[in-house]
């Protein structure tokens, strides 16, 4: 039986708004305790809705998110001459420039300037030790939320592809092409699979189930259909798509938008 719960929305605007406003609370009683609050966060299209929720949300009570640590997914990876590099940080396809421009600047951008996240707090796996990244979320107490997508068609979450182990931790992968194919879609500066690169960083399956005290995962679009009905017929981890790690997750919920629920799957 899935013991994941599910919720649906009309819309991503009100499936945001919903997801902002629970995080904000987690990391104002977080503030309240003098402590640290990890938020696990992808890149993408699929939490645009929340990030911007958050932004205003905490802009109308000028919330404090000093405290605040981005915990990001993953990075690119090139495959040069000199050997393996991550992705240039002012590249369009950049997790980095998302994480600065999308995330931290947006969140930022109507807070007084002590209430603001600093630099430091977007934190990324290190390309020379990635297992480290591990290493560090755990002695920093555990991300307390963790956000999730889903590749629409073929499952992938942050960069594992399918095939990927449930007990793959933070490394350097070979993407999928059909992982490279979706993200023509998300940096659409893209001009040809081609310029897509071939290799990422990410945080493994392990790592999101075990350093995660709830995570929710979020779909919308119809293009994500077959995802919702993937998640929804497992109740466990499948290799053959990835984002089913949510069933492995601690206090477990999948957001979908109705647009992305198809006629034969029954939620709410």
């Amino acid at each position: 039986m899935n013991t994941t719960t599910f919720t649906r929305y009309t819309n991503c605007s009100e499936q945001g708004a919903a997801l902002a406003r629970y995080i904000l609370s987690g990391v104002e009683k977080a503030r309240a305790n003098n402590r640290p609050y990890l938020l696990g966060c992808p890149g993408g299209r699929s939490p645009m809705a929340v990030y911007q929720a958050m932004a205003e949300q905490a802009g109308l009570e000028n919330q404090d998110l000093s405290h605040l640590i981005i915990i990001m997914m993953d990075d690119y990876v090139l495959d040069t001459d000199q050997g393996l590099r991550q992705a240039d940080a002012d590249a369009h396809y950049s997790c980095r420039r998302f994480a600065e421009v999308d995330i931290r600047q947006r969140l930022n951008s109507d807070l007084e300037s002590s209430h603001q996240i600093p630099k430091e707090n977007v934190w990324f796996p290190d390309l020379a030790a990635p297992q480290e990244y591990d290493n560090r979320i755990k002695a920093a107490g555990g991300i307390d939320y963790f956000i999730l997508a889903t590749g629409g068609s073929d499952g992938h979450v942050a960069f594992n592809p399918p095939g990927t182990s449930l007990h793959d931790v933070t490394r350097v992968t070979k993407l999928a092409d059909t992982t490279r194919t979706d993200n023509l879609g998300t940096f659409p500066d893209f001009k040809s699979l081609a310029e897509v690169p071939e290799y990422g960083l990410t945080i493994g399956p392990a790592s999101i189930a075990a350093l995660s005290k709830e995570a929710g995962l979020l779909i919308d679009g119809e293009h994500k259909k077959q995802a919702v009905r993937k998640i929804f017929q497992s109740d466990r981890y499948d290799e053959s798509w990835p984002s089913t790690i949510i069933h492995e997750c601690k206090n477990a919920k999948v957001h979908v938008v109705d647009d992305a629920i198809p006629d034969d799957v029954a939620i709410g």
